[in-house]
């Protein structure tokens, strides 16, 4: 197949330092702003912390998106202004939907600090349909158990969010929209599920699709005529994609289709207007 059908563009992610470590940042870049919903990926770890150490993200508000964090490896403990604390452990999928106005902290327990540990994943932000910018901020904590997983001649696979393979992820969605986890063996192939924009991210090994690459520890943006990938050495990759929501704002924190209303948050999160996180009062981010 002639190089450049299948892949449309290779967006190697920028460092981004979060104060106790660096993610890689694959969304969004100025030639690709959004695939599909999705408008933010970042990747972080395999993070080592010695005893002492962890995650300090201190509160920080969020507007007019969904946040849906992912581990392969380790523990985050969530805390949000609507009262939720919990702890996001590996293989399940924690979708906050922020929508009017929500606050959330992500830190690291007393107990895990003092016996050091290794973390590794995903956070990603999906836009939402502009009729549901504003709507009632939630939290949805869905076990591993809960997320379905699929042999495909030997491949396995998980169905985060959307459908695919037969099976629907019982994630909540908000617009068309697909997010998907396979592990290939060395020479295995797996057939791709269709949608309208789709990104394959390489968290481990290599993928050859129709005689491109896609390389490790970058966004691989699909065509259309992406069908199949095959798997040069044992792969781990994250597939998401969905339907086109138009163009969104983002800044900083913030998401939405206004600038106005993105202005506004601004303002409310400068002066004091939204709310606490319980639990976590003393400590917050400050808008740059």
């Amino acid at each position: 197949m002639t190089t450049g059908v299948a892949i449309k563009s290779v967006l190697n992610p920028r460092a981004k330092d979060i104060g106790e470590f660096e993610v890689r940042r694959a969304l969004p870049f100025i030639q690709q702003r959004a695939i599909g919903p999705w408008i933010f990926f970042d990747h972080f770890g395999p993070v080592e912390f010695a005893p002492g150490e962890g995650m300090n993200v201190r509160p920080h508000p969020h507007i007019n998106l969904a946040t849906v964090t992912y581990l392969f490896e380790g523990e985050i403990y969530h805390r949000d202004s609507l009262g939720n604390a919990q702890p996001i452990l590996p293989g399940g999928v924690n979708l906050m939907v922020a929508g009017r106005g929500i606050v959330h902290s992500e830190r690291t327990r007393d107990e895990l600090r003092a016996s050091g540990y290794s973390m590794h994943g995903l956070q990603l932000w999906h836009a939402l349909p502009e009729e549901q910018e504003e709507t009632d901020p939630a939290f949805y904590h869905h076990p591993a158990e809960d997320i379905p997983q699929v042999d495909i001649d030997g491949v396995s696979v998980r169905v985060m969010m959307g459908s695919a393979y037969g099976v629907t992820s019982p994630v909540k969605t908000f617009s068309p929209n697909i997010y998907i986890e396979a592990d290939l063996k060395a020479g295995q192939s797996l057939d791709l599920p269709q949608a309208e924009e789709r990104g394959i991210y390489v968290v481990k090994g290599g993928l050859d699709i129709h005689g491109e690459v896609a390389p490790i520890f970058a966004m691989s943006v699909l065509t259309d005529a992406a069908k199949t990938v095959t798997a040069t050495e044992d792969t781990r990759f994250a597939m998401i994609g969905g339907d086109t929501l138009g163009q969104r704002f983002l800044d900083w924190n913030f998401a939405s289709s206004s600038k106005e209303r993105i202005e506004q948050a601004k303002e409310d999160w400068r002066e004091g207007r939204f709310p606490k996180v319980p639990g976590d009062e003393e400590e917050f981010i400050p808008l740059p």
